[in-house]
């Protein structure tokens, strides 16, 4: 596991990282969101070793990283895309990190055939594409067959059928138990990759929960209503407590639909059958993680100042 207590980070007066408690577990693919600036890349470099906590802790396994013996073989990490020297081959560039960490030489072969280069193997990185480039990271990353991953923006630069490929990985590796903690700024592919989302602003803990539970916190979760009794419903429906808003504005032409909050299909089916309302369709209409996200971060922006009064931290 990834075990952060108290984990700050100031650079100045700027508060990046604010008293973080958190714990990445195997199993899962965790998702790490938040606004730039949030402390997502500086979390992650703390956890690494990269940059050194102001206060608090960053444990892996329940170890500090410096503590660990032979670090690549049991944390891989993607912080940063362009760390191959462009006058190596992808081949020596990954031979050089395996022996930098006592790590097998026919472990390279095996991490270029998963991550799709074997076929550029012995070409210098200066002519690789963002995307190869992102693959050779994520290859050096897996090179010690670690039990924690953290990869930061891992789907940037590459095409559709890449990032399909990092979809399918990251779930791989959680299924094998590893503890995989990944970022990324795309809200649709983080909804079909992550199975826990961790969302921080201005440094600070906003969510961390299952990532269901967090699409269902969004208020346009709803249950979608088409009755031929709308205007004799909608009053029913908000003395029973629940919200009544009209269909979202690209429907609004249909005047048979409702938008309820606050309750489920059955019990608006239960309350439409004790008045004798006539109903066309009902339907739960999800929220999505981007609604989520907005809405969970809306008010957070880049770093506040370490001397500003502190924001209350949200459930």
């Amino acid at each position: 596991m990834i075990t952060l207590t108290g984990l700050t980070k100031r650079y100045g007066r700027t508060l990046a990282v604010d008293r973080l408690d958190l714990t990445v577990r195997p199993g899962v693919v965790t998702g790490f969101l938040g606004p730039n600036g949030a402390g997502k890349s500086t979390t992650m470099r703390m956890v690494v070793g990269l940059d050194r906590p102001t206060a608090g802790s960053a444990l892996v396994g329940g170890r500090p990283y410096a503590a660990l013996r032979n670090p690549l073989r049991e944390v891989g990490a993607l912080l940063d895309v362009a760390v191959a020297h462009p006058g190596r081959t992808a081949a020596a560039h990954l031979q050089a990190v395996a022996a930098s960490n006592r790590i097998p030489r026919r472990r390279v072969g095996e991490v270029l055939d998963t991550v799709g280069l074997t076929e550029v193997a012995g070409r210098r990185t200066r002519g690789f594409s963002l995307g190869m480039m992102q693959r050779l990271g994520i290859a050096a990353a897996l090179l010690g067959d670690p039990p924690v991953l953290l990869l930061d923006e891992p789907v940037n630069g590459l095409d559709p059928d890449g990032v399909r490929w990092i979809r399918t990985l990251v779930r791989e590796l959680a299924g094998e138990g590893r503890t995989v903690l990944i970022s990324s700024h795309l809200m649709s592919e983080m909804q079909h990759t992550a199975d826990h989302l961790v969302l921080l602003g201005r440094g600070r803990l906003v969510a961390d929960a299952p990532l269901d539970d967090v699409i269902s916190s969004a208020s346009l979760s709803a249950v979608r209503v088409r009755t031929p009794d709308r205007d004799r419903f909608a009053p029913l429906l908000r003395a029973a407590g629940w919200t009544v808003q009209p269909g979202t504005p690209e429907e609004e032409t249909d005047p048979d639909e409702l938008l309820v909050t606050g309750t489920s299909p059955a019990s608006i089916g239960e309350l439409a059958f004790r008045h004798d309302i006539r109903l066309h369709e009902l339907a739960h209409r999800s929220g999505s993680l981007e609604e989520a996200y907005l809405e969970l971060t809306g008010a957070e922006v880049e770093y506040r100042a370490a001397s500003d009064e502190p924001t209350t931290r949200r459930p």
